[in-house]
């Protein structure tokens, strides 16, 4: 088990109420991702958006296509509008067929199992539905991580996992294939981000929900000169810090 999934929710509960400070980067992706609906001509009627946070069911809804939403945490399912459901994307409590779309932005990186949950996917789809899906991967904060690493090791001598692993982007159509999805497709997009400080990237992390949940994460408070030493060694000139979000762009269709 890689992701403490109740940490995870406590997470997600704690931030839905901050999520809109990062509904810009969110929707960016999502909007990038459902542009991959004008490349086919299937009418879609019935969507279920995974783990949205607020952003992608009404993007879905604007189309004509009636959406209902699910995430781990209550709170952040709640934000979703219409009908919603707070369910573990490990457990899913859907219909084989339920669906003739289904979406997840950003949200299937911290699962834990995440052929299984595709599979799962792919079986609430309807013959010849969609699955389309964003990924983080590898190198996004590839250099918070370094950071962090470096610091604790130069303090205490050894490392805690602070930021969680991402797959890279050539996994990602073998896990569609693994899953069963015909035609899988998995493109790479990049999305360039610039932070005033480096503070602002953890605070943005924390509204949205990603703070540390891997299972073996130290939970010990961190030296108080932890972060603050990290951080200072990936701003510029400026004081700022500019961050690459490196996302896989997942595109599957259910057995016809």
């Amino acid at each position: 088990m890689i992701f403490d999934r109740p940490a995870l929710r406590r997470h997600r509960n704690r931030a839905a109420p901050h999520v809109d400070r990062v509904a810009p980067v969110l929707q960016e992706v999502a909007e990038r991702l459902l542009d991959r609906l004008e490349d086919t001509t299937h009418q879609f009627t019935h969507a279920l958006d995974v783990g949205g946070r607020g952003v992608v069911a009404p993007l879905l809804r604007a189309r004509g296509i009636e959406t209902i939403s699910c995430d781990l945490s209550p709170a952040m399912a709640a934000r979703n509008g219409g009908l919603a459901v707070a369910a573990d994307e490990e457990f899913l409590p859907f219909a084989s067929g339920s669906f003739d779309l289904v979406v997840a932005n950003l949200s299937l990186h911290a699962v834990n199992d995440l052929p299984g949950a595709l599979i799962q996917l792919r079986m609430a789809l309807k013959p010849d539905g969609l699955f389309l899906a964003s990924l983080p991967v590898l190198d996004t904060l590839g250099r918070l991580r370094a950071a962090l690493t470096e610091a604790e090791a130069e303090l205490s001598g050894g490392a805690s996992p602070r930021v969680a692993p991402f797959p890279e982007l050539r996994d990602g159509a073998a896990l569609l294939q693994r899953a069963g999805f015909t035609l899988p497709v998995a493109d790479g997009d990049d999305i360039a981000l610039r932070y005033a400080t480096p503070f602002n990237l953890l605070r943005d992390l924390q509204a949205a929900g990603e703070s540390n949940a891997i299972a073996v994460r130290s939970r010990h408070v961190p030296p108080r000169v932890l972060f603050p030493m990290a951080l200072s060694r990936m701003v510029d000139d400026a004081g700022g810090l500019d961050m690459n979000l490196r996302v896989a762009m997942l595109t599957g269709w259910a057995p016809g």
